[in-house]
């Protein structure tokens, strides 16, 4: 239970397990171990000590029905709460933070009419304080006892919880084992970022009713937070230990006061410019395009992964498709001292086929729309042997993937920085280069195929390879010349023989192009990009 301050405030204990042996059932027919976490302990594991203020008042007059009455009364006792949530303020790291924790063991911490107008008074008090909000459900789902009313205090929460979206504040979740039902279906999946606990049950019917429903078993694995995030449903599963270090990290990169110091590059114009080339250089005006591919495919040269672990002052990676081990990087960082949202492609090993999948594809598209709902700028990073080529990647439709790419990240409002990093294949490639400004390392290439596969076409033979790849216009600088690389950062004469040297001259140029689109009006910036890609691929 909560201690009382003098003022009245209620401060959250040190999280301990919970003291019952028994297991709690939700209203979507899931139970979990009563050994989980409840509000008060969880709350006790984020805030800084003492710093937990609680905003709930006093719950309305109890129901008529003398059923539901008990059930509440019982619940009461057994939980010491009055309903099934518990909000307020707290610190994490000093940085202030509204609270949302659900409680399971409140009638399985379902949501009633007086819940909802609970959670809703939170949310908007976060919105007029402007403070950052993380909720906490673990629910499930609408309270039967209350029906239909209950279950249409959904939208009234997730209105609440789009105005605060709307007002440019962070609202982040984490789901608890099990979130169900109307509240993984509305405010519990808006975060812009989605959290979860490892292992937990996350669906929108609970197994029993599925069973009872349907008349067979629920498959065990579909509804695991684990399931969501390789699809791209869930940005990270964290253990609720380890939950205070990813929010502090994640506050501190949206926290982030970008320099107000003036870029040293020019703002992005309508009007084409000669390309620049980061110096020093010592490598040759032009490599050997053929060469540059064979360089690009080295093992041991540095990708997205190792240009953020050299570069970011900050850095928070989230979950993508395939995991670790997966195509795709996504991240929160802090580049040339700006917070932006990173979405690169993690380059393929000869031990290690990494294919770009639809479901990386629709990832990207979903970083973008938060990149925009956060205000930050998106950095694309590519570098991939190509989409992925199978008979299940057509009925994903990675075609059609790439094309709502394209046109997501055109249509994107917040500033847009690419980086050709190595190999450009294909429409993988393609799906990610739309941008206010293109950056590339010297032997970076982009290509309709790889050299291999357009030898094939032309002289139905690979032998070819080197003949096309010099003839293609496929190198960074050729490149630079049709209108799509706007400077050429030098590798001396190899980033996998100076990993960094390279990376620290990459992010250099990184974060003073980022200086320049974010200190440039964004109707000028629209409007500039609009005129760059009306004019890609006519020389310069």
């Amino acid at each position: 239970m909560a201690a009382n301050d003098d003022d009245g405030a209620r401060t959250a204990p040190t999280a301990t397990p919970h003291p019952t042996a028994r297991k709690a059932s939700g209203p979507a027919g899931v139970s979990r171990s009563s050994t989980a976490l409840t509000a008060h302990q969880l709350i006790g594991l984020l805030v800084d000590p003492g710093s937990f203020h609680g905003w709930d008042e006093p719950t309305p007059d109890p129901p008529a029905d003398p059923g539901y009455r008990a059930s509440l009364d019982r619940a009461r006792a057994r939980t010491g709460l009055d309903e099934a949530v518990l909000t307020g303020r707290g610190l994490i790291a000093g940085r202030p933070v509204a609270l949302v924790a659900s409680e399971f063991g409140f009638l399985g911490g379902s949501i009633g009419v007086a819940t909802a107008e609970r959670i809703t008074r939170a949310v908007e008090r976060a919105t007029a304080e402007r403070l950052p909000l993380l909720a906490l459900p673990v629910s499930g789902g609408t309270r039967m006892q209350e029906g239909s009313a209950a279950f249409l205090c959904m939208l009234r929460i997730t209105a609440a919880v789009q105005a605060h979206r709307a007002a440019g504040l962070p609202y982040l979740t984490y789901l608890r084992n099990p979130t169900m039902g109307g509240v993984f279906a509305s405010w519990g999946t808006l975060g812009q970022l989605v959290l979860a606990e490892p292992g937990a049950r996350l669906g929108f019917l609970g197994p029993r009713v599925y069973e009872e429903l349907r008349g067979v078993e629920l498959p065990p694995d579909v509804q695991r937070a684990e399931t969501l995030a390789e699809q791209g449903l869930v940005d990270a599963v964290v253990p609720p230990q380890e939950l205070r270090e990813l929010v502090r990290r994640t506050l501190a990169v949206l926290g982030t006061t970008p320099p107000a110091d003036a870029p040293t590059a020019a703002p992005a114009t309508g009007t084409p410019s000669a390309p620049s080339i980061s110096a020093p250089a010592t490598e040759p005006a032009t490599p050997d395009a053929w060469d540059s591919v064979l360089r690009t495919r080295r093992p041991d040269r540095p990708g997205t992964r190792e240009f953020l672990r050299h570069t970011a002052e900050e850095l928070v990676l989230l979950d993508a498709p395939g995991g670790r081990g997966g195509a795709l990087v996504r991240a929160l960082a802090v580049l040339g001292g700006r917070p932006v949202l990173v979405v690169g492609q993690q380059r393929q090993t000869p031990e290690h086929e990494r294919p770009f999948t639809a479901a990386d594809l629709r990832a990207v598209r979903r970083s973008a729309g938060l990149a925009e709902q956060l205000g930050l700028p998106l950095v694309t990073v590519v570098d991939t042997a190509g989409a992925e080529l199978s008979a299940g990647a057509e009925r994903e439709g990675i075609a059609v993937e790439i094309a709502h790419c394209l046109t997501t990240l055109l249509a994107l409002r917040t500033p847009v920085l690419a980086v050709l990093l190595g190999q450009g294949s294909g429409g993988g490639a393609l799906a990610l280069l739309p941008a206010d400004r293109v950056l590339a390392a010297g032997h970076a290439w982009l290509a309709p195929l790889p050299p291999e596969g357009a030898s094939a076409i032309v002289h139905r033979d690979g032998e070819h390879a080197a003949e096309l790849a010099r003839a293609q216009g496929i190198g960074a600088h050729h490149l630079a010349e049709v209108g799509l690389v706007d400077e050429v950062v030098p590798e001396l004469p190899d980033a996998a023989d100076e990993p960094e040297a390279f990376c620290a001259r990459l992010g250099r140029a990184v974060g003073t192009a980022l200086g320049a689109l974010t200190a440039t009006p964004d109707a000028d910036r629209l409007a500039a990009r609009a005129v760059r890609h009306r004019r890609l691929g006519d020389l310069r």
